[in-house]
Formats: C-alpha cells, structure tokens, sequence
C-alpha cells in the first residue's frame, strides 16, 4: 500500500496491492484526492474490502454483494435489484458503515420511504415498499451469513409496506368475449389476448412465443422461455421458476385462430417472435378494451387465473376470426 504525492497536478495518488483468491498479486490504484487523508481513507477501504472486514461502507459492501450474486441471477431480476439498490439504499445508507448501522437508523429510513410523494402527489405502493425493504434486508442477510456481521438490523427495524397490493379481480367469461370483441379490430392484440386468457400464460411467456413451440396436430404449445426488454434490448430468459417450463393442451378453436394468425405473418421462420411487442403495448390496449367493452380494468396478470381455475376441458366456445380491416 502506498499514496503518493503527484506534483503536476498537486493531488494525491493511492496505489493497493493485495493478492486475490487464486493467490495472483493485483494492484489497483486512484488518482486525484485533494489531500493525502482522501487518499488513505481511499487505502483502508480497499483492505477492508479484500479482507471482508465488515468496518467498511453500505457502499463498499454492495460492491462485494454485487461480485457473489450478479452472475448467479437473471440479467432482467438483477436490473431490478440494481436499480432499487442505486436510487432507495446507496443514496440513505451509501457512507455509514456495515458494522455501525442500526435498526433506529433503518426506521428512520423506512419512514422517509413511507412518507414519500412523486409529483403527482401519490405514495410508493405497498407491495414497491415491501420489495425495497426485502432488497434491503437482503444485502444485510448475505453479510451476516458470509461475512461474519453479528445480526441483521432490518429483522430488529421490522418490515414494511405488504405482499399483495390488492385483492386479484378476474374476468367472468361474458365479460372477456366483450373485451375480445373490441379487440378484433387489431390481430395482433386480439391474439395476443387469446392465448393470454385461454391457455393462462405470463405476458413475458406470451411475447418469447414462436411458431416451433406449436403442435397443432396435438393442440398444444409449449412454454420454455420469456420475453424481456431491457436497457433497450430484447432479451429471452428461461421461465419464472422451474415449473414454468409447460407443455399446455389449447382449445381446438384456438389452435385454429393461431393457424390463421400465422399465415398472417408473412415471411416468419419457426424461431421468429409471433408477437413483436412490448408489455407497455399489452398494457395501452387493456387500458383501450376495458374502456370501449365496459368490462372493469384488471390486472393483465389477472387474466391467466381463470384458466388455472378452469381447464380448457371445461370450456365451450365457438370458433371466432378476428374482423380485419380492408
């Protein structure tokens, strides 16, 4: 470890060699503090960091909490943790220190989550502030089990915000065909919406869909990947949870619409997206359907739980082709 005293530019240097897991020397270095105090404190965090030594930064640690758990989860679900991490913890807790923080301080924080309003004058959903504390508590678990801190302040603190923002509405039948109705006017969302309601899979499911997951000899499609945009890219993931991955039996009429759906689709190949759309899409024409059938706004999640209620075993329903626009 050294610092250094860099005379052009009149600021300090710290440089910090350390030997990493595979016993390989490394050195890592920063320039530009305005006092050789910065430069050292700088030093300290770097062998706190190496030694996991549980007197270093929120900050510090997140950066370790990054390093064991990135690469061992989703792109999309580490996108989320990131981003909740960057704008709700760093930001409150980011310069105290791991072994120094206390439950008084976390409800403190839990608070100012509590009482916060965006421009509009609305708070932070339940279920959001649940999810941000459970993040929270996360980070403080992983230290407690792999980095030797004595307890974690969250559980102390208490939760805060619920599980379930509100009571699932659903759909009866009627009021679905009156949606589906409004909906023939554009194929795609109509669809779209048929194979969400009748065969009761995610809109991450619906849009990873291609023309190889269809048997339509057999009625059936299978379920084995899912669709997500993020940072600007289109990303197909595996599944939710193992479970997810499915083979479900459709309705004969429905095998049928997506048949027709097909040939509407000129030029696609066997691995080619059916629904190039992205979930805000699904959302701005649930918002246009429920309005114009006057069938009450529910959640598009919503729509797949009658189908695991019901089985298309149970379901009656005559053949419908969408009324195209000339």
């Amino acid at each position: 470890m050294a610092v250094y005293k860099e005379e052009k530019t009149n600021t300090w240097r710290a440089v910090y060699r350390y030997t990493d897991w595979n016993g390989e020397r490394k050195q890592t270095q920063k320039r530009g503090f305005r006092t050789k105090r910065e430069a050292q404190a700088w030093e300290r965090e770097q062998l706190n960091k190496t030694s996991a030594d549980l007197d270093m930064t929120f900050k510090s640690f997140v950066d370790l909490y990054t390093a064991d758990m990135k690469t061992r989860l989703k792109e999309n679900t580490w996108a989320t943790k990131e981003h909740i991490i960057r704008t709700k913890l760093l930001p409150y807790f980011g310069k105290l220190k791991m072994c120094n923080i206390t439950a008084q301080q976390i409800i403190t924080w839990q608070n100012e989550m509590l009482n916060h309003k965006d421009e509009n004058g609305k708070p932070y959903s339940p279920v959001y502030l649940k999810t941000v504390h459970n993040q929270l508590s996360a980070i403080f678990n992983h230290a407690v089990r792999y980095y030797n801190l004595r307890d974690n302040p969250c559980k102390k603190a208490g939760s805060m915000g619920k599980k379930k923002n509100r009571e699932m509405m659903f759909w009866t039948k009627e009021q679905y065909l009156k949606f589906a109705d409004v909906m023939m006017d554009k194929p795609l969302s109509f669809y779209a919406f048929e194979m969400l309601y009748w065969c009761g899979i995610r809109e991450g499911e619906l849009l990873a869909l291609t023309p190889a997951d269809f048997d339509f000899e057999k009625c059936t499609v299978t379920i084995n990947k899912s669709y997500q945009r993020l940072n600007g890219q289109d990303l197909i993931t595996t599944p939710k949870t193992e479970k997810s991955n499915r083979v479900i039996t459709m309705p004969q009429f429905l095998a049928e619409e997506i048949q027709d759906y097909l040939k509407m689709l000129y030029g696609i190949g066997a691995d080619d997206r059916m629904f190039t759309v992205t979930k805000s899409y699904l959302h701005r024409e649930m918002d246009r359907g429920s309005k114009e059938a006057g069938v009450p706004r529910i959640r598009i999640h919503d729509i797949r739980h009658p189908y695991v209620k019901h089985t298309t075993k149970n379901i009656i329903l005559k053949s419908r082709k969408p009324k195209l626009p000339r």
